[in-house]
């Protein structure tokens, strides 16, 4: 992705106004394998990362039995308190032995800048919150899945293919590219 990409990013959040309390929440949404962590990971670089942004991933959330009705955690545990420009804090989901269990409880400071990427980061629910929405698409979905595969592991493999297919039906009901201003296709 060019650099040009992360400015116009950093530039379209810093010119919205906050909509979390004194928050600006940035959602970086799309499939899979589709470049959302790379995105999100250069943006907060640029932002300068804490106090002036936090990053949070719906990985640290979603699993493989429970891809998007997570949210509460990330409601109660994160928004709201940012809403009142509180400090937040979630417990991150650890695998253990390809299993998910609670991990380490991860504090989360009041930012300038809250990037909130993954799947279903820009669902509908918190639309109205959201200071700026990036759709990051790569359409071939074969492709994808090998990225998703390189990345977390051949044995992975059939929960990841399961994944798409899931994530697909998501995007047709809550459509969040339909609301994105920027759009990003890196394949």
């Amino acid at each position: 992705m060019p650099s040009d990409d992360v400015t116009e990013v950093v530039e379209a959040v810093l010119a919205a106004p906050p909509r979390l309390g004194g928050v600006r929440l940035l959602a970086i949404d799309g499939p899979s394998g589709s470049g959302k962590s790379t995105l999100a990971r250069r943006v907060v670089e640029r932002l300068g990362g804490s106090p002036g942004a936090a990053l949070i991933s719906t990985d640290e959330f979603a699993t493989w039995d429970d891809p998007v009705a997570w949210w509460p955690r990330l409601e109660e545990g994160v928004l709201r308190p940012l809403a009142g420009n509180r400090a937040g804090c979630y417990r991150r989901t650890e695998w253990v032995r390809d299993k998910p269990t609670p991990g380490e409880l991860v504090a989360v400071g009041v930012p300038e800048v809250l990037v909130l990427e993954g799947v279903s980061a820009g669902r509908t629910a918190v639309h109205a919150r959201l200071s700026s929405l990036v759709w990051v698409e790569f359409a071939d979905a074969p492709a994808r899945l090998e990225r998703s595969v390189t990345r977390d592991g051949e044995r992975y493999r059939t929960h990841l293919l399961r994944w798409q297919l899931f994530e697909t039906g998501w995007f047709e009901v809550d459509n969040p590219s339909a609301r994105a201003g920027p759009k990003f296709h890196t394949g």
